[in-house]
């Protein structure tokens, strides 16, 4: 598959990739250069929240707290 960068530098990922890949609106993919190539890797973003728990050692993400706090798995 091949995509043409436009003059922004922009690129629209193939829907089959991004499909597969399950890139959805609003996923945030990290680039970087390894051996001469481009390479993107979806990453997850924390909120500001989910850092500030994890300073204290919980270590556990928002929305799993919640759940836990509510008795949910």
């Amino acid at each position: 598959m091949k995509a043409v960068v436009a003059d922004r530098g922009q690129v629209t990922i193939p829907k089959p990739l991004r499909e597969r890949l399950g890139i959805l609106p609003g996923t945030v993919l990290e680039f970087r250069e390894e051996s001469n190539r481009l390479v993107a890797e979806k990453t997850e973003v924390k909120s500001t929240l989910d850092r500030a728990y994890g300073r204290f050692g919980t270590n556990r993400r928002t929305d799993d707290l919640i759940r836990s706090l509510r008795g949910k798995s």
